[in-house]
């Protein structure tokens, strides 16, 4: 048995190379590669001993010979393929190592040149790849250290790998080559070769995602689905969860759920978020997870009932036994304490999920962020950069006579990034931390205000002293008068209306305070 082995990423190598001899396979490689493994006192017969032909070009030809590829693609079924290896002296390689230059990695760099790039487009190695994987039935290709460990256990328990691990290795090197061809695309269609800048959006879009499962179905039982990832996930991201108990997700689940973990990890204080059909029906702050799950529940009881819950802190005990007095179909935090647990297995039907939260630092908010957000139309795709604008206080531009006081500038930042997460148009009323009232999605920004004031009323909580938050400005001054009349003291809004100066001056009037930010939230 002959294994070829030709490696840019060396991690494990050795170790792998060393109990492949120790089964008595013949080790057969290229340069670093075949350096490292002879300083380790590995037998190994270099490629350019095998073809008779030196590595030339500064190494980009050094596998590309009938040498090699006749020995990964010759089919040991078919005679005539055996005859021809015999009548030129070829002998076949039954095990293929090989995983490629960093492309994605070096074309991340900020300071990356297009030479740099193309330096890094491996050529011998994808081919090898590709003649391994056609003949999957005869040749084992592995093409990531993560399969070192399965392959050789197998190996060691049987001597020869199976049709279903060769088979499954095949896939997975073609979806490599996929991953890897996909990126060089990416990288040479959004370049501008006379000022070697590089557009955010490629001449072709080359998607890459993993399947994590498959789901019972879509949005309606009628529809069939998937949950995929990126190939390289963000930290933070719901991707990233962890399912601790309850049913398989649904569709509706993991959007929902993806929603209120986007909308919970914006804040830096405990906070909780409850979202029912893609929008926030409750969001709150306050000193740790039970008072802001009390407060979050608070602003639409009825509306919670079968939501998802997320925290951006440890669910305790405490927090535990209160959720456990309504129905909730998925609940995320980064931690739960092992008593919580404890309770929340008694709760079958809930789905837990822990994600850890994205890593701190200066820059923390807009880790675990999409870059780009995509959206499906008829044979088509709409890609924009993702709404990762973070505002803060001295973005917000007072244009009223009243100054607002320092809670009330605290309160407007809070209702600025809930609406950030409502369907538009949105409406938020928020007072001492928490959503009083939430009107989404509404044709009509007068209909989001007037129902986001009804559901405060059902509420049983009065919008004296609030403050209101729209996604986008207003129009005309009737639909600041209505979050007014409701009990409004303090509006922010975006500004950009060609009426600002009526508004603005109808603000006067009615006395309330009026802060633009100059950033449109529009969701849909």
């Amino acid at each position: 048995m002959k294994a070829l082995i030709s490696v840019s990423d060396k991690t494990g190598i050795v170790e792998f190379a060393q109990a492949l001899h120790q089964l008595g396979i013949h080790l057969i490689s290229t340069g670093g590669t075949a350096q490292l493994l002879s300083a380790q006192g590995l037998p190994v017969q270099e490629v350019a001993e095998l073809t008779g032909f030196p590595e030339m070009l500064d190494g980009r030809v050094k596998t590309l010979h009938p040498m090699v590829h006749g020995g990964l693609l010759a089919r040991r079924d078919m005679p005539s393929h055996m005859q021809a290896l015999q009548a030129h002296g070829i002998e076949t390689i039954d095990l293929l190592v090989v995983n490629l230059y960093p492309f994605e990695a070096t074309v991340a760099a900020p300071d990356c040149s297009l030479e740099e790039a193309i330096e890094n487009i491996d050529i011998g190695g994808p081919a090898m790849v590709r003649s391994a994987a056609k003949n999957w039935k005869h040749v084992a290709v592995v093409t990531n250290a993560e399969q070192y460990s399965a392959v050789l256990h197998e190996l060691q328990q049987k001597n020869v790998l199976s049709e279903l691990t060769r088979f499954q290795l095949a896939v997975s090197a073609f979806n490599q080559i996929s991953q890897y061809d996909g990126a060089i695309s990416d990288y040479l269609s959004s370049l501008d070769l006379s000022t070697q800048q590089r557009s955010l959006f490629p001449g072709q879009a080359n998607g890459r995602f993993i399947k994590l499962q498959d789901l019972r179905y879509g949005e309606n039982p009628h529809q069939l689905a998937a949950f995929y990832r990126d190939t390289h996930p963000a930290p933070g991201s719901l991707v990233t969860a962890r399912q601790l108990q309850g049913k398989a997700l649904s569709y509706n689940n993991i959007a929902d759920a993806d929603a209120a973990w986007e909308c919970v990890k914006s804040f830096d204080s405990p906070a909780c978020v409850i979202v029912k059909h893609a929008n926030p029906c409750g969001v709150a702050l306050s000193d740790d997870a039970l008072s802001a799950y009390r407060k979050a529940h608070q602003t639409d009881p009825t509306s919670a009932f079968g939501g998802i819950i997320a925290f951006n802190c440890s669910v305790d005990l405490a927090t535990a036994q209160a959720l456990g007095q309504q129905f909730v179909e998925v609940l995320m935090a980064p931690s739960f304490t092992g008593e919580a647990l404890q309770l929340l297995q008694t709760k079958a039907n809930v789905r837990v999920l822990q994600i850890a939260l994205p890593p701190g630092g200066e820059d923390a908010w807009s880790q675990g962020l999409n870059a780009i957000d995509v959206k499906r139309i008829g044979s088509g795709l709409l890609m924009q950069t993702a709404d990762n604008h973070l505002l803060r206080f001295e973005d917000m531009k007072v244009v009223t006579k009243l100054q607002p006081s320092s809670a009330q500038m605290h309160d407007m930042l809070f209702a600025w990034k809930v609406a950030k997460f409502v369907k538009s148009n949105a409406i938020v009323f928020v007072g001492s931390g928490m959503t009083l009232g939430v009107g989404a999605g509404q044709m009509s920004r007068l209909d989001s205000a007037r129902m986001a004031s009804i559901k405060a009323g059902h509420a049983n909580l009065s919008l004296n002293g609030s403050v209101v938050a729209s996604d986008a400005f207003f129009p005309f001054r009737d639909g600041l008068d209505v979050v007014v009349d409701a009990g409004a003291v303090c509006v922010i809004q975006p500004g950009g209306s060609v009426r600002d100066a009526e508004v603005i001056s109808a603000a006067d009037e009615r006395g309330v305070v009026m802060v633009l930010t100059g950033v449109r939230h529009f969701r849909h």
